[in-house]
């Protein structure tokens, strides 16, 4: 039976990764205005980093001096694993701008195998036999989650090489963030990593803009979808998650945080017309029981 304090963390995380599923479905509603991926990644960088600096602001009068201050070896570092963050929004965002929402966030989902390899790679330790079914699930899951049996890479509509290169890339960044994100500057507060880490992420947002932003910035965008983009993907979902992790854990927070792979489905099913059939629901499901086995503990405690 669960305690309040792992409910509350249970919670905290959920709502963290649901918001986080909403987010590509909003991109794609901001292409469909003829917003650029550089309007959409700065507005939802430079809104985010505004909001996060009212929160550190907020907590600083209201702890006092009871605020463990990041050193500058802490936000050197957390700027540093940032930069994994911002290429995990312009690759995501590319992605999604190739192929549908529902197959941009199955691609993000592979996180899942590559996190194991990243392990593997790090540590010099072979990953363990629950992890290895966890992969294979995973990849079971993603060729049905994707309908590759059925995808017309002739489309002229669609270009899915593009949009499938971006969308592994994207996976690959989100990957170094999740791993730095556990393992940077954990001693201070959440709102202060967040913002170190997103500043880092601005670096890498504003140089790709500056490379690819031919046409006049659209400032439009900060009122139209930046405040929305930089609430669902830069403020809550990291405040949450940071708070809720240490009431769950990291396994059942990694399978909760599931949640954000339906989410997303759904919305882009409900909100944009995208057409998901039944085996690719199949294949979500399995990707979320592969992270369930993954994070699951067998072993009997004595």
């Amino acid at each position: 039976m669960f305690g309040n304090r792992v409910l509350k963390g249970v919670f905290l995380v959920g709502l963290g990764a649901t918001s986080y599923g909403m987010l590509a479905t909003f991109v794609k509603l901001a292409y469909e205005e003829k917003y650029t991926t550089a309007e959409v990644t700065s507005s939802q960088f430079i809104l985010g980093i505004i909001g996060i600096l009212l929160i550190n602001a907020f907590q600083k009068i209201k702890k006092g001096n009871g605020v463990i201050k990041a050193t500058g070896r802490n936000v050197f570092h957390l700027m540093l694993a940032g930069t994994s963050l911002g290429m995990t929004s312009i690759f995501y965002y590319l992605a999604v701008k190739y192929i549908p929402v529902s197959i941009g966030i199955v691609l993000l989902m592979q996180t899942v195998w590559m996190g194991v390899l990243l392990e593997w790679f790090l540590d010099k330790k072979a990953p363990s036999i629950q992890k290895i079914i966890s992969v294979i699930i995973v990849l079971i899951g993603t060729a049905l989650a994707i309908n590759i049996f059925k995808i017309d890479f002739n489309d002229p509509e669609i270009d899915w090489t593009t949009g499938i290169f971006w969308g592994i890339l994207a996976a690959a960044s989100f990957t170094t963030t999740m791993f730095t994100a556990n393992k940077v500057a954990v001693g201070i507060s959440s709102a202060q990593r967040s913002l170190y880490m997103l500043l880092g992420g601005a670096v890498i947002v504003f140089g790709f803009s500056l490379y690819t932003q031919t046409a006049p910035f659209n400032f439009d965008i900060f009122m139209k979808w930046g405040i929305v983009l930089a609430v669902f993907g830069t403020i809550i979902p990291p405040m949450l998650m940071n708070a809720g992790f240490p009431n769950t854990g990291i396994g059942l927070g990694s399978i909760v945080s599931s949640l954000e792979l339906p989410v997303s489905v759904t919305m882009a099913f409900f909100i944009l017309n995208e057409t998901v059939v039944f085996t690719q629901w199949i294949g979500i499901l399995l990707i979320i029981l592969a992270i369930v086995i993954m994070n699951v503990n067998f072993k009997n405690k004595s």
